[in-house]
């Protein structure tokens, strides 16, 4: 029986490389719910590498497990299974609309995180966030696609055959039906759906109030603890929006709301220690995104294109125009074609900006906590002391408002320890623990003219494709994460400490793998500017849907935005721009 199932020794087939044992065939013959506990129960004892055996499809009847890829050893990533059931009875109300299919699959793979607590098969469903993710998918129809990961049992280097078998033959099965539409809370499934259609329907109502972001009555923003992204249940002060600053809005279910309106233009965040700025600035870089049910920010919204702003010192910098911030260089360097290997801070977020607003953003987000401060500000007397032709670099203060009448980009920025921005501020909210006010007025009334400079927009890029390439030594795709730090693209380490609007480890492996189709799908092809690229790429996203960035890829991803995938792209130290337009 061993000979059977590959265990023998055997020439050719899977095997390569000296004192290597070739990799089992796969079974062959029937290839059912009955057969694979058949041949898990016979397995038990066996060699780990006798579970390579198992790869391919095995049908249960109602559904389809196709065991993808078998670990090879009991300490290597889990294995992966995929299940596809044709039809789950989930209704055409539920996946008809995109916004609401994405909903379903949330609210279904965070029940199935329920249903396998304590089992050995894993689904990815992310935190606070409902992004679309390709750990499960609901399909035309009513069906469900399920990919899990599962760390295949062992004694050692053995075959745990009989707990392999209560997994994929029991609580696999467990589980699928489970799923079922009319096993699940329908109410709560629906409501769901509804909360998460309301905040979409809110966010596309933004440009049309002329506001970058709302903030609902009601809403709670500070968090659990620096460590947990759920909300303070204790002590927690509900957000109650100045007079002066609030709007209404119509929902598609939950009728009419209030809160806060953050105008376009430039919007200050100010107010002592500890009193709330920077949490209501956290919560619009969370804004980017839809939320949970109970997660208290779900009717918090921001432009989709926002992007959050900071100094970023050490980073590569490629063919970036960063001449509205950096100009007369003592060396006579052209800063409209910029390029280092170590940024300075002043340098990095200029290079920052000039990036966000080139793939799009229509909204800056800032906190001077974690900038620059010779970019942010020159103060009256240093500018006395170091005259203008000799300070190459011009501030962020003399920009933000020609960035916004000229080009339509509004800033939001935190700053408690300068009021010099009062001078070129729209709005003015201060915080006071945790209750905002509208004192714009009276910032006006501390407020001096200022001169502007010019922000002409920076330079368009045309990248080479074959400098984002993701082959590792081996000529095989290798893109993968370490932590929330770096992203492994081909032969580069890429840093992204620095992009904060990642939220989820899965939009890292989502960035390298949408790095990886802006390739293939020709959307860098050596003519489009990034900008069209990305262009091009969202429409190709939006007919398909996020499976397409990983039909070969072997782990969890979840969908990044543009923003984050342009961050990635400019800090991938082997990317080389071809021509600048």
């Amino acid at each position: 029986m061993a000979e059977r199932h590959g265990g023998g020794r055997r020439h050719g087939g899977g095997g390569g490389g000296k004192g290597r044992k070739p990799e089992p065939e796969p079974i062959r013959g029937v290839r059912d719910d009955a057969r694979l506990s058949q041949e898990l129960l016979k397995m038990d004892g066996a060699s780990y590498g006798r579970y390579k055996s198992l790869k391919g499809d095995w049908d249960f009847g109602d559904f389809t497990l196709t065991v993808q890829r078998v670990q090879a050893d009991p300490f290597a990533p889990p294995s992966r299974i995929r299940v596809l059931r044709s039809d789950a009875g989930i209704p055409e109300s539920a996946w008809k609309d995109p916004v609401r299919r994405r909903a379903t699959a949330d609210y279904l793979g965070r029940r199935a995180r329920k249903q396998l607590r304590g089992s050995l098969l894993k689904i990815d469903t992310g935190g606070q966030e409902v992004i679309a993710r390709s750990s499960l998918q609901v399909t035309e129809g009513g069906g469900i696609d399920l990919r899990i990961g599962l760390n295949m049992p062992g004694h050692g280097r053995r075959i745990d055959g009989r707990s392999a078998e209560r997994e994929l033959c029991r609580t696999l099965p467990d589980l699928v039906d489970d799923l079922d539409w009319d096993e699940i809370d329908q109410k709560e499934a629906v409501a769901f759906a509804d909360s998460v259609a309301d905040t979409v329907a809110l966010r596309d109502q933004l440009a049309g109030l002329d506001l970058v972001a709302f903030v609902a009555d009601g809403a709670i923003l500070p968090r659990r603890s620096g460590i947990s992204d759920e909300p303070m249940r204790d002590g927690a002060v509900p957000f109650d929006s100045p007079e002066s600053l609030r709007v209404s809005v119509d929902l598609p279910h939950r009728g009419t709301i209030t809160g806060m309106g953050v105008a376009e233009g430039i919007t200050l965040i100010v107010g002592g220690g500890f009193h709330g700025k920077s949490t209501l600035l956290h919560a619009l870089e969370r804004g980017v995104y839809d939320h949970v049910p109970g997660d208290g920010r779900e009717l918090v919204v921001t432009r989709p294109d926002a992007v959050k702003i900071r100094a970023e010192e050490g980073r590569g910098v490629e063919r970036t125009d960063v001449s509205p911030f950096v100009r007369n260089l003592p060396t006579g360097a052209d800063t409209s074609d910029f390029r280092t290997e170590n940024a300075s801070g002043s340098t990095s977020q200029a290079a920052n900006i000039c990036e966000a607003v080139e793939s799009g953003a229509s909204t800056l987000l800032v906190d001077e906590d974690s900038t620059a401060t010779n970019l942010m500000i020159r103060d009256e007397r240093m500018q006395r002391l170091v005259h203008g032709d000799r300070e190459p670099l011009v501030p962020f203060i003399d920009l933000v408002r020609p960035l916004n009448r000229e080009h339509k980009v509004s800033t939001v920025l935190v700053m408690g320890g300068s009021g010099d921005y009062f001078d070129v501020a729209d709005q003015v909210i201060m915080l006071d623990a945790y209750h905002p006010h509208d004192v714009t007025d009276q910032a006006s009334e501390l407020a001096h003219e200022r001169e502007d400079a010019e922000f002409r927009l920076p330079r368009a890029r045309v990248v080479d494709p074959g400098s984002v390439d993701d082959s590792g030594n081996k000529g095989r795709s290798r893109i993968k994460r370490r932590d929330m730090d770096v992203l492994t693209f081909g032969e580069s380490d890429v840093d992204v400490r620095g992009v904060e609007q990642f939220v989820d480890p899965g939009q890292i492996i989502g960035a390298g793998l949408a790095l990886r189709r802006l390739v293939q799908g020709r959307h860098l092809n050596g003519e489009r500017t990034l900008r069209e690229a990305l262009d091009s790429l969202d429409q190709e996203l939006a007919e398909h849907g996020v499976t397409l960035l990983g039909q070969d890829f072997g782990g969890d991803y979840t969908l990044p935005r543009r923003a984050e995938v342009a961050a990635v792209l400019n800090r991938l130290r082997a990317m080389r721009v071809a021509e600048m337009r």
